[in-house]
């Protein structure tokens, strides 16, 4: 067997923190091997001004790093779920899904105030479309003001008062153990998080049976389901559109429910749908929904046929 296994991992400090958790995880069941962090500056990373909406989203916070893999300069990658897309380049697979975070979105707001209460014209900081399509739908009286950086950069902005307040993810608070900076977790039912959000997906090549059997262990099954339902939804409906479309997967014994969010950016309207199926019945249930909206009218909703 291998000696030492070079883990792919972007440069920024939450992007650390996971890969070391993936690499803790891995010294528990291979206490022999060595494990080296290897870090990949990304296009996100390159350019930390420019909108996300601008750069198109797609694969800019995962490209280098599967390039990596492909030239064997790494083993395995470790991404934030949430950034890698539904189409996966040839060579490469999602080996294996950590088990998920509390996956919604949160505000921290400098005053401590929740959503509700923040005054009027509130400047509300978020870098993704997402977040602000349903913000506005929510609360149509508040500023949504684009912002990229790190996690430390936002709640820097924030605590400045730059902001009156940011939305982020609340798993990346508690992986980076900044949960007393969250004023408010946001409600799942009208802020639908990112397909993936809170769970980390691991990358190898698809040849590698070391590395594929050395992932196994940490593919957590429940969480696994979830992302499928989630993932296969969004790549029915194109994957890459740019508008926003949104899925939270949940399971509940043996049953699957996945709600779904499609919206449009420029008039914030916004449609939500939920199905409900078997835990076995992940990657369909998925493709069910996106087709349930498609007949309440999504694909006009996002501008294109899907």
């Amino acid at each position: 067997m291998k000696e030492r296994i070079i883990i792919g991992s972007r440069k920024s400090k939450l992007a650390l923190i996971q890969a070391q958790e993936v690499i803790d995880a891995l010294r528990s069941v291979y206490p022999k091997l060595s494990f080296e962090i290897t870090t990949v500056k990304t296009a996100g990373d390159r350019d930390r001004k420019t909108s996300l909406k601008v750069l198109g989203g797609k694969g800019i916070f995962v490209k280098e790093l599967e390039e990596a893999l492909l030239r064997r300069e790494i083993d395995i990658a470790v991404h934030s779920l949430k950034d890698m897309p539904t189409d996966i380049p040839a060579g490469l697979k999602l080996a294996a899904v950590t088990r998920r975070l509390d996956p919604r979105d949160v505000l921290v707001s400098a005053s401590g105030v929740s959503l509700s209460k923040l005054p009027s014209g509130s400047r509300i900081g978020t870098g993704s479309q997402r977040r602000a399509v349903q913000l506005m739908n929510h609360r149509r009286d508040v500023v949504v003001a684009d912002i990229r950086g790190n996690i430390d950069t936002r709640l820097r902005k924030c605590f400045c008062n730059e902001f009156e307040g940011v939305l982020v993810a609340s798993a990346a608070l508690l992986r980076m153990k900044l949960e007393d900076k969250i004023t408010e977790y946001l409600p799942l039912d009208t802020f639908v998080p990112a397909v993936g959000q809170g769970a980390l997906g691991i990358e190898v090549r698809d040849n590698d049976k070391l590395a594929n059997e050395i992932v196994a262990p940490l593919n957590h099954d429940g969480s696994w389901r979830e992302v499928t339902a989630e993932r296969s939804f969004l790549k029915a409906l194109g994957g890459g559109c740019r508008e926003p479309i949104a899925a939270l997967a949940v399971i509940k014994g043996t049953s699957l429910r996945i709600r779904g969010m499609v919206a449009n950016s420029t008039t914030f309207e916004v449609m939500y749908a939920d199905v409900k199926s078997s835990s076995s019945e992940a990657e369909q249930l998925g493709i069910h929904l996106a087709q349930k909206m498609v007949k309440l009218g999504a694909e006009m909703l996002i501008g294109r046929k899907c």
